[in-house]
Order: structure tokens, then sequence, then C-alpha cells
């Protein structure tokens, strides 16, 4: 399998898109511990260590949970940042406090789970990192700034450290989601038409890609999957 004994660290494990990427990385032979704020869930993730309750936001942390889930895992070959969320408002009508947290959600934890991964993918000789980025980063609608801001954040980090760390055998590089294909989305856009979203499945195929060998040459990408959106 194309990630057979690959030891992968994913965050935001326990949402809808962190558990696709999950089960498609077992599926593919990796070893995999799954980060979450969120309590574990009681059934499991397959044969995926967890780690549940932590918050990235917060560095010692970071670090802690991935010195850790190296250890549990005997090393580490790749780091999936997926953990992040959304918010909707106009900034006449919203709340600056909201700018901060998606700062800290979506930027924050994803540079301070890489820098805690640092060390032990150079110790392993070379490595990925693959963040979620937005592709509405690119072009903000009304009511999207602070998602936007956050998300252009993710890129800008993926830019500059596969900058930093192209000579160390370590990849950086970024997925460029539309609208995903979640429950949430699908209760705040209930008349959508869900056809046209990207499946989490589908994400979770161009990310394991993006960890294979086969994309050793690829660093620094912004690589968009809108679906039909």
């Amino acid at each position: 399998m194309e990630l057979t004994g690959k030891r992968i660290v994913v965050t935001g494990a326990f949402g809808t898109l962190g558990a696709a990427v999950v089960q498609a990385a077992l599926a593919a032979g990796a070893r995999v511990a799954a980060v979450d704020r969120a309590a574990a869930p009681a059934g499991g993730l397959g044969a995926a260590q967890l780690f549940g309750g932590v918050d990235l936001g917060d560095a010692a942390a970071a670090q802690r949970t991935l010195d850790a889930a190296a250890a549990a895992l005997g090393g580490l070959d790749a780091l999936v940042n997926v953990a992040g969320t959304f918010r909707w408002e106009t900034l006449a009508d919203g709340n600056l406090a909201t700018w901060d947290l998606l700062y800290q959600v979506n930027l924050r934890t994803a540079a301070a789970a890489s820098k805690a991964a640092l060390a032990h993918l150079k110790q392993a000789g070379g490595g990925r990192i693959v963040n979620i980025g937005a592709a509405g980063a690119l072009k903000a609608g009304a009511g999207m700034g602070a998602y936007a801001a956050s998300k252009a954040g993710v890129a800008k980090l993926t830019e500059a450290l596969a900058e930093e760390l192209k000579d160390h055998g370590i990849t950086v590089n970024a997925v460029l989601p539309s609208i995903i294909d979640t429950p949430p989305n699908r209760a705040d856009m209930p008349n959508a038409d869900f056809s046209r979203w990207v499946q989490p499945g589908q994400l979770a195929d161009v990310i394991l890609f993006l960890l294979s060998d086969r994309a050793a040459a690829i660093t620094g990408a912004l690589l968009p999957v809108t679906g039909r959106v």
C-alpha cells in the first residue's frame, strides 16, 4: 500500500474530514496518531492512537502531544493539520473576537503542531506536512473576512515553511477545498446541491497522495480541491 509503515499524526482527527483522513491513512498501511481538542470517541478510530482533549494552540501542549505521539508510533514521518473551524459574519455586525478565534484555531494550531513536529521529522530523515487551507482565501466573499484571513495565513505558513525545510527532505503543501460535504455544512445550507461539494473521502485521497513518495517533488504547493462549486 502507498503508506505502508509511515507514521502519521492527524490533528482535528475526530471531525468529519479528520476522521476520513485517519481511516484512509490506516487503509493505506500507515500507523496513525489522531489528535483533537474534543474527547476521544468511545468507539475509537480503528487502529489509530487517540490523543483527545488537546489544545494545539498552546505551544507546550502541542509539543507534549507530538512528542507522545511520536513515541507511540516509534517516530514521525508526516503531519496533517486538519484542526480548524468556520464562522460567517460581516465586520459591521460581527465581533472582532471572531478574528482572534479563527486565527487561534485555523492558523496557530497548524503553526504550533508543525513546530512541534519538526525535530521528529528531521530525525526521520525527511517527511511531509499537509495543511488544510481554503479556496475562499484566494477571493473572500461577504462575511468571509475572518475565515479567509486565517486561511490565507495557513497558505503563507505553507509557502514559508516549504522554503525553510526543502533542504531537510521535508515537503510542505496545502489543499484548498471549497465546501466540504459535512453535517454542519448541510445544516447551514440545507437547500444546496450537496452533490457539487467535495466529499471528505475525495479530499482525503488528495492528502494521501501528497503524503506518498509519488509527491516527493512537490513542495510549497497550494492545491485547489473544489469539486463543482
